[in-house]
């Protein structure tokens, strides 16, 4: 996985999560299979934490926890804007044959604003019809090409298509107000054995004790 989407991944889920510690978002992002279609080195995971806090995009505190110590992590306003930045870049910018930037935008989009959202997303599409104007007005002639390359061009179109299609779709669903947006209710509830459950225990005996420090 890229840096970029690697930032974007990161920053994302401490902010769905914050305050949050490094095994905690570890063990989350393996339950979102992130290793195979994130392509995330587990191990990469606490560096990143550690990069984007000596960036200062988030704030690491070094907390006492009953009998052990955690290094428990929450954005700054810096890594929010970070977040926001890489999130529209990422959903404006269409790029069928490498999709992974979308693809993490996608996961996290509860953290942004049903406005930011729709605003994104007809970006999106207008960048794409834009993209696939320019293909056909330089089509190329039949015998310029070998035939196998063709047939990887028509694949290329038929994505195009098909993913024209789901956003507008996912537009129209947007408009029509369904998913929990940033500042809405939550739309969907995790089964009682999530280990998020926990977490939301976690974070807020992590807030109290950062309290504490301040």
């Amino acid at each position: 996985m890229a840096a970029t989407e690697t930032r974007l991944l990161l920053l994302g889920t401490v902010m769905l999560f914050e305050p949050v510690n490094g095994y905690q978002l570890r063990r989350e992002l393996l339950s979102w299979e992130v290793d195979d279609w994130a392509h995330v080195n587990p191990g990469s995971i606490y560096s990143g934490l550690a990069t984007l806090a000596k960036q200062g995009n988030l704030d690491r505190h070094d907390l006492v926890d009953g009998n052990r110590e955690v290094a428990v992590y929450t954005s700054t306003p810096a890594g929010r804007r970070e977040f926001a930045r890489l999130w529209q870049e990422a959903v404006e910018t269409p790029d069928l044959l490498s999709p992974l930037p979308f693809h993490t935008a996608m996961a996290l989009m509860p953290l942004i604003s049903r406005t930011a959202v729709r605003e994104a997303l007809r970006t999106r599409l207008a960048n794409l019809d834009a993209r696939t104007r320019e293909q056909l007005a330089r089509e190329i002639p039949p015998e310029a090409v070998p035939p196998h390359v063709r047939t990887l061009a028509d694949l290329w179109m038929g994505m195009g298509q098909t993913e024209r299609e789901w956003l507008v779709n996912l537009i129209a669903q947007v408009d029509r107000g369904e998913f929990g947006l940033s500042g809405e209710p939550a739309d969907w509830t995790a089964p009682a054995d999530d280990p998020g459950w926990q977490m939301a225990n976690d974070r807020q005996r992590y807030v109290e004790l950062i309290a504490r420090q301040h």
